[in-house]
């Protein structure tokens, strides 16, 4: 029996059933132990992180006004990290073509009602023009398994194409991608095309159920799949993506091994994953949400977001249009910090020659980017379309030491503001516009560096001149 070990390269060691059954255990024994939970939460308020166990216990928490304690404490450290920021971000679905067997998702390969898309380059092209037009900065490439149609070489030459499309005052800045667990060589390419960061959702970590819901495909090999980040690792990439689709299986077996491997990457690499991704399962061609008996009410899914905040404090966290408005209103409050705006999740669903039938999930936010910017103004946050980070090479430790340390105020707050200046320039309605340039103005005070602030100042001059893509 394989015993739990983080700095394990094993998955069955540093994402260990029999801890997580005998971490499930405890926390449900303790879900009213008030001195235990005070106990945590007092550990939580240095800011941190937790570890599985410890979250757990505030995760099953039954005392209410200790739950509201908790959503407090979220709230808390997800300002003091990331202040009011929220970055935004759109999905590009390159290709629904897919050998695997993933009974979720409309993409497997025995779905013969889906119509099966790749796009060319010169489609990539339009579709990218059409996402910069919107006034995107940052992309998540998505595309399904299939050597033959989605070869190691197409994902590259689709980078390469999109980081070359100059429009107007238009560019992707930044290029996540979303692909198959692959080879450490495949990931050292990927790393030499300059992506930003590497995702990959376990889907499930329980691997019993894994392997039922992944019946054939070299996806099915539990193995190689949870073990990909340590190989993206190996080869070159240190900004790292993680994600489970929630209601799959119980959601606290996927709440405590979704930290488990954040606290694995932290062992191993000094590390922890860049972002966290909370997608719950959505209906979709051929895939019936109720076949799956796990789903979580929005309440679940609110605490779930608020404890990981708390348990990994410098980690982004992105929701998605699978979302509503008001849930992603609710969850920004407790630790999101990531949202797409303006989604499209079909092959070729930016231009006018979209692919009816091939969406891989309903959508459940279906406002333009102009309005969720708007929104995000509103509700007092700053939008941000900022990618100087991953540009200045402040990746992987060099990132987290920033965060760790809260020193991202005198970086993150001027470029959120710049970009801002960009795309109410460039692209808001007059309504976003004028309402950004007052937040503009307001938040400039906020920078807490007066050298930092006088140059950020002198920047967004420089970008009501015309300049562009300035950071710092």
């Amino acid at each position: 029996m394989a015993t739990y070990n983080p700095k394990s390269s094993k998955a069955s060691e540093f994402i260990n059933h029999e801890e997580i059954l005998e971490t499930l255990s405890f926390g449900k024994e303790n879900s009213h132990n008030r001195d235990l939970i005070i106990e945590i939460l007092n550990k939580a308020k240095k800011a941190k992180g937790l570890s599985h166990r410890e979250a757990f216990i505030l995760l099953s928490c039954k005392e209410d006004d200790l739950n509201e304690e908790i959503y407090k404490l979220a709230n808390e450290i997800k300002h003091k990290f990331y202040a009011n920021r929220i970055v935004l971000f759109a999905p590009l679905y390159l290709s629904n073509y897919c050998i695997n067997g993933c009974s979720y998702c409309p993409y497997h390969g025995q779905n013969k009602t889906i119509p099966r898309k790749k796009l060319s380059q010169e489609e990539i092209r339009a579709q990218v023009i059409a996402l910069q037009d919107l006034g995107h900065k940052r992309l998540a490439l998505e595309a399904g398994e299939d050597p033959i149609h989605n070869p190691i070489e197409y994902i590259l030459e689709s980078i390469d194409t999109i980081y070359n499309i100059k429009h107007k005052n238009g560019s992707i800045r930044r290029v996540n991608v979303n692909i198959a667990a692959t080879s450490v060589e495949n990931y050292r390419k990927l790393h030499e095309a300059e992506i930003g960061t590497y995702i990959l959702f376990q889907e499930t970590y329980n691997k019993e159920n894994y392997e039922a819901l992944h019946k054939f495909g070299p996806k099915s090999n539990y193995e190689y799949h949870t073990e990909a980040m340590d190989r993206a690792f190996e080869g070159g990439i240190d900004d790292l993506g993680l994600g489970v689709l929630y209601g799959l299986d119980s959601y606290e077996y996927e709440f405590i091994g979704q930290l488990m491997h954040a606290e694995h990457l932290e062992a191993r690499f000094n590390v922890g994953p860049h972002t966290i991704s909370v997608p719950r399962i959505k209906p979709a061609d051929d895939i019936n949400p109720d076949d799956f008996d796990n789903s979580i009410s929005d309440d679940i899914f609110a605490k779930i977001v608020a404890c990981l905040r708390i348990a990994v404090p410098y980690t982004g966290m992105i929701v998605s249009t699978r979302e509503s408005q008001a849930m992603r209103e609710r969850l920004l409050e407790l630790g999101i910090s990531q949202v797409s705006g303006g989604s499209k999740t079909s092959v070729g669903g930016y231009t006018e020659k979209e692919t009816k039938g091939s969406d891989q999930f309903e959508l459940s936010d279906h406002r333009s980017l102009d309005e969720v910017v708007d929104w995000l103004i509103s509700l007092g946050h700053l939008p941000s379309f900022c990618t100087a980070c991953y540009r200045m090479g402040r990746t992987g430790e060099a990132f987290m030491d920033l965060v760790k340390k809260e020193g991202i105020g005198n970086i993150c707050q001027p470029n959120a503001l710049t970009t801002l200046k960009e795309y109410a320039i460039d692209y808001a309605s007059d309504k976003t516009r004028k309402n950004a340039e007052a937040l503009i103005l307001k938040e400039l005070s906020n920078i807490p560096n007066e050298k930092v602030r006088e140059l950020t100042k002198e920047n967004l001059e420089k970008i009501g001149q015309g300049q562009r893509d300035l950071y710092i």
